[in-house]
Parts: C-alpha cells; structure tokens; sequence
C-alpha cells in the first residue's frame, strides 16, 4: 500500500484522506520512508519540515472532528529551497545562508497551507538558483532517478527529482529561463510558468531580474497542476507584477465552444534538435490532431529575427550582478563557480542592452500577432534529453554547442512573459524522459491546461515510475 501512495498524485490523496480511506499521517509517513530510502541516491532533499509528522497527526484530528476541509488538506508538499517557508530552513544553496530559518511563508507556500497542504521538506538547487543543472557547495548535487549519471535538471532540479522519484507529490519550483519546464522534461513530471506575475513571487529569491522570474507548480498529473494553479493564482498586495485576478482568463478553456488551433514548431528558431525530440513533438501535434484539435506546423518569424537566448543573457546579468554583489560581499570564498563566473562576465554594453530591450519588445510582437491565428504553439521544452553531469558543451544533432543552449525553447517565453506547460510525451532510446511543451497567449493558461489534458489521456508513455 505504501508504494502505492507515494505515487499517488495529490488529487487522489486529497480523496481518499476526505473519505477516510487514508489518513493524513499514513500519506506522511509514506513519504517520510521514502526520503529515507532513496534520497541517498537522488540527494533532492536538503531538509525534512520540523513538525511534518505533527502537522499531520493535527491534520487527522480535523478530519475526524468533521471541521471544513480544504482542497488539499492532509497531502504532503515540497518546496524548492528558494523559496521561504517560516519556521524551515531555507538557505538558498548557499554556505552564505546556512541555517537561515525565515519568520514568515513565501504567498505561495502560504496558500498551499491555507489550502490544507502540509509542508514537507525543501529540495535541492544551484546557488542562488542560477544554473541549469542542481549543485552547490552547501548540499551538493542531485541526481536524476531515471539515471543516476544525468542532471535532473536546473534550477528546480531537486523538486523535480523528488516528485518524479515518488518523495512528494507535488510542490513548488521557480523559472527564470527554464527552471520549472526543464527539470520537469528532464524528469518526465510536468510544470507551469504561468503568466508572469500570475503568481506572486513574494517570499522567493533571487528576484533579481524581477520581469523574468516566476514561481509554479510541479506535479506528476494535469489535474494537479490545475489545481495548485487555480489556488496560487492571484494578486497578494505585495508583488507589483501581480495585479490579473484569477477570475480573468484569457484563454477557451476546458469546454472551447469552437475547435482549437495549434502550431507545431521544432526548428528554425529554437536552435538544433535531437531528432528524438523532434519525432516527440511531432507525435504530440498528431495526438492533439487526434483529439479534434486543427494543427498545422508553423513558424514564428520572431524567433528567427532575435535569438531569445542572446538577448536574455544581455539584459539578465547587468540585472542580477547588483543582487548578488550585495548577497556574497564578503563572502566570495564561499560562492559556487557558477556566481564567481557570472560576476566575472564583462557588463553588457549599453548600446546592446538597449537593442536587447529592442528585442524583447519585438518578440513580444511577433508573439501577438501569432495568438492572433492561433490558440496555442507547440514545441521542444529542450533539444535533448538529460545530458551527462557537469558538461560545459553537449552534442545536438551532431553539432557542439555550448550547455546553454538547452535553455534556447524555453527562454523566449520569459523574455516575453507567456504561459508555458512542460508534460512528457516521449522516451528516449536511453530511457529518459522526453518533454513537449504548451505555449499559449498571456493569461490564458486554461488553454494550454485543456491541452495538456488531451495529451496526458493520449500519451505512449505508461512507465511513469522510475526503477529506482
């Protein structure tokens, strides 16, 4: 039964604790037994909640006094350690932080409480968030459950881990460039960026560039994505970016009163592709085609006039050198490669910086006139599967290319603020997972939930569990 629950996802767990049929304590320590006997491996873990058992037992006797419940009472959640929890430690990745224990819940984690969810443990990522793979110098790095020698993925690599290996149902990532979608593909869970500022980011660090970051869930169904989604959305008086209320949306929704339109996009735009990847995303477009949806294959003259990627590494490192000067001064002998080696990148011109802005506003343009024929794009979340710990390069489709450009499909939806789900829709010869990923108008994140939806029902993959 155990090993039943801990794959569970958190809707049926919310149900069978509301019937009785599982106990809120039951479900905890499920996940308690399995920290213990896989995180060895994974090391996605960095700290189990103080209280989580307590919290449940308080959990159990709600329940049976036959108080209201709410939608996620008694399910455990993780959260990536970046993100505040009160009374927990969160430390950022960072020896700087050690033992940093914060008075107050990020809103996000805050609602998922409020919700009814109890806080299990914080997860593992790079320093400061600010890589794609999950290492660093306080806890050291993760690894990915269905290969101990590939990356799970950054920045939210730990989360992801944990999810995809059973130690959580669901949680909490953050998104720069590619944190939440990446880590997911590279996993086989799934995750949303929603729209910027959809939800708050009060409460998560670093924050710096604050028009790129978002914070999002991750989870192993659609229907728990949609869930956290509907109960984290929302102004918090706090974060300037988020003012939409949930109640507005933009998109059609579950029940389209006219068949949806998709584009389908490998390349050109996106940079080289894994043909693996390539013939996933083109299983996808012809499941959705399946499903009634009209899809046609496109391209997005945008993305071939600015290259996304470029121009984030233009505006974002004069925009986080102010923040993490401030954080490590004092402190340099204690920083991870990855900050002494973005601190050291020569500042961006001002002339490029400028035509950096210049080009986002044009991608944001060329991305309003596309949601004006279609409802949704489909496209590689990365152009290969979980590489090799450590790589400074990775082979594409035969061609060398630096690591960074595993971020090349997903940062243009930062640079541009638009909604982006990663789901698996594919396995590699290897064995990994491979990701698709839904991209849809800004605040309309019913859309790409609907299609995610179609695609979780029409899915080759039935091995969601990794043999570890």
């Amino acid at each position: 039964m155990s090993n039943d629950i801990i794959f569970y996802d958190a809707t049926k767990l919310a149900e069978l604790i509301r019937k009785r049929e599982l106990s809120p304590v039951e479900v905890m320590q499920a996940h308690l037994d399995r920290i213990a006997a896989v995180d060895p491996k994974l090391n996605a873990i960095v700290a189990v909640a103080d209280g989580a058992l307590a919290a449940a037992r308080a959990a159990e006797a709600a329940l049976m006094s036959g108080a209201e419940l709410g939608p996620l009472h008694g399910v455990p959640f993780t959260a990536k350690d970046s993100i505040d929890t009160a009374g927990v430690l969160t430390q950022r990745g960072s020896p700087i932080f050690r033992g940093r224990i914060p008075d107050a819940d990020a809103t996000s984690v805050a609602r998922l409480r409020n919700a009814g969810a109890i806080l299990l443990a914080k997860t593992n990522l790079p320093e400061f968030s600010y890589s794609t793979e999950t290492d660093n110098l306080l806890s050291g790095r993760s690894n990915n459950p269905w290969n101990l020698d590939r990356t799970p993925g950054g920045s939210s690599g730990g989360e992801s881990a944990a999810i995809a290996a059973g130690l959580s149902p669901f949680g909490l990532g953050s998104d720069l460039a590619i944190s939440i979608r990446g880590p997911a593909a590279q996993t086989g869970i799934i995750g949303l960026k929603a729209t910027h500022g959809r939800i708050p980011m009060t409460g998560v660090w670093s924050r710096a560039p604050r028009r790129y970051w978002h914070v999002g869930p991750m989870a192993r169904s659609v229907r728990d994505i949609a869930l956290a989604y509907s109960l984290l959305a929302g102004p918090d008086g706090a974060d300037g970016y988020s003012t939409s209320p949930l109640s507005f949306d933009a998109g059609v929704g579950a029940a389209p009163d006219r068949p949806l339109r998709v584009g389908w996009l490998v390349e050109p735009g996106f940079g080289p592709i894994d043909p693996e990847v390539a013939a996933t995303v083109q299983a996808a477009a012809e499941a959705l085609h399946g499903a009634g949806v009209i899809v046609e294959p496109v391209r997005i003259p945008a993305l071939e006039r600015d290259n996304s990627l470029e121009v984030f590494k233009r505006v974002h490192v004069m925009e986080m050198k102010p923040a993490f000067r401030e954080a490590t001064a004092g402190h340099e002998d204690q920083m991870f490669r990855i900050s002494r080696d973005m601190l050291a990148t020569p500042d961006t011109p001002m002339a490029d910086f400028l035509d950096a802005e210049q080009a986002t506003d044009r991608l944001r343009d060329g991305f309003a006139e596309y949601f004006q024929r279609y409802d949704a794009l489909l496209c590689p979340v990365l152009p290969i599967p979980a590489h090799a710990h450590g790589l400074s390069e990775i082979v594409i489709n035969g061609q060398s290319v630096s690591a960074l450009q595993v971020m090349a499909a997903t940062v243009p939806f930062n640079v541009t603020g638009l909604p982006a789900l990663s789901i698996r829709f594919g396995t590699s010869r290897d064995g990994l997972p491979i990701g698709v990923q839904l991209v849809s108008k800004w605040f309309a994140e019913s859309t790409i939930l609907h299609l995610a939806a179609l695609l979780e029902a029409a899915s080759p993959v039935r091995d969601l569990r990794p043999n570890i």
